[in-house]
This record gives structure tokens, sequence and C-alpha cells, in this order.
């Protein structure tokens, strides 16, 4: 198994994520967030406090893998 680096900087409804791969944000609170991960993805957020459930929807269109086309 490698090592891997996440951090974590909270600023209000804020959140800046810092990982090998590059800088990520999202911005939302308990209920709901949206999120773009260091990849460039985009992610919308869904919760019910206290449930443990959740709903998770990747937005703007496909995602980068596919949007180059077949890989060898």
């Amino acid at each position: 198994m490698g090592w891997s680096y996440r951090k974590s900087l909270k600023v209000g409804p804020f959140r800046i994520n810092l990982s090998r791969r590059g800088v990520g944000h999202s911005v939302g609170g308990r209920g709901a967030r949206y999120t773009r991960g260091a990849d460039g993805r985009k992610h919308v957020t869904f919760r019910i406090p206290g449930t443990g459930l959740s709903w998770r929807r990747q937005v703007g269109g496909q995602s980068r893998s596919r949007s180059r086309g077949r890989r060898w």
C-alpha cells in the first residue's frame, strides 16, 4: 500500500482540500454541498443529517476520462 496525503482547511461554509493530486474545494452545509475535486469533477450531495442517508450526483457533463476518448 502506498502513501497518500490529504489536508482540509475550513473557512466558514467553504472547504479547501489539498491532496497529492491537487487542490479541490467545496461549499455548503450539513444538508447540501457542492464539490469540485482536484481532478475537475463536480458533484452535488444532499444529506439527511443524523440518518446516514445521502444522495450524490456528478454534474456538468461527462467525467474527464470519458471526454478524452478511448484509452488503450
